[in-house]
């Protein structure tokens, strides 16, 4: 016989949960979620809000140590709210931190599933998109570019995988021919090509590194390339779900392409920051 996992008492053969005491407790988590994104709306509303959430948790089976979670994911929520119109308020921004700081929140428990960089990624692109440059990124310890004069580093991302087109050429059509004795120890090949050559375009991953987006370059580094693109000599910009891909203003220059885990920050990132130049 098994005990209820909400409610202690026995919930039968196999068994581990009352189905009442599960909807108890979802509907529970469902309003302190609820109450999150009010607050998140209303910052008047945290003057009762860690009673209303006890009360809450008390009547509907949640555990102490089950709340804390159930909070965040109500902050989650909220987040997710705040970015259905493509762009995070600056209000939005004071009272998800306000929210957070309540609650005594850090950084870590807030990204647990990356909704605090989120946050910042929204107000870095809304000031970029305002005609300003966002200066909140903090550089520590070794940095491998050598930023130019009045360079300000935008954003960074690291573990970066750096593709390039590459052509490859092989030959077609090639033959061996024939060998002809024509002294002791001498021979003539005759009728022996290669073919004719034929050029193949691949994209190939060249490098993994550090991807930094300033007010006035796109810097890539790796263990075997390093390189800036001035944002002026981009002609083209190529979004990606999970990165972006730029073509360079050059008569040599192949597709490139980077791997950020994040398309649409990327994307509107970086072509925003080139209309600004």
């Amino acid at each position: 016989m098994g005990n209820c996992k909400y409610c202690g008492k026995s919930a039968g053969l196999l068994r581990n949960v009352h189905e009442e005491c599960e909807k108890i407790y979802d509907s529970g988590k469902l309003q302190i979620m609820s109450l999150i994104r009010k607050a998140v709306q209303d910052t008047s509303l945290l003057n009762s809000l860690k009673a209303s959430i006890k009360d809450i948790a008390q009547r509907h089976l949640i555990k102490g140590s089950e709340v804390v979670s159930i909070i965040i994911d109500g902050w989650e929520l909220a987040v997710e709210i705040a970015f259905e119109d493509g762009v995070l308020a600056e209000g939005e921004e004071t009272n998800l931190f306000k929210v957070g700081e309540y609650f005594g929140f850090t950084q870590e428990h807030l990204d647990r599933n990356g909704a605090y960089t989120k946050v910042i990624r929204g107000a870095v692109l809304r000031q970029v998109m305002n005609g300003e440059i966002p200066e909140r990124i903090k550089v520590t310890g070794s940095f491998p570019f050598n930023l130019q004069k009045n360079e300000i580093v935008v954003w960074i991302f690291q573990g970066v995988k750096y593709f390039e087109q590459q052509t490859r050429t092989h030959f077609q059509g090639g033959s061996v021919g024939a060998s002809i004795r024509v002294a002791k120890g001498v021979y003539f090949r005759t009728g022996g090509f290669r073919g004719h050559p034929v050029k193949n375009n691949e994209t190939v991953h060249a490098d993994t590194g550090v991807l930094a987006f300033t007010n006035k370059h796109l810097y890539f580094a790796g263990n075997n390339k390093s390189f800036r693109i001035p944002y002026k000599k981009i002609v083209s910009f190529q979004p990606y779900s999970d990165g972006i891909g730029i073509q360079r203003d050059a008569a040599s220059a192949k597709p490139q392409s980077f791997i950020t885990g994040d398309g649409w920050f990327s994307y509107n990132l970086l072509t925003n920051l080139a209309s600004m130049e």
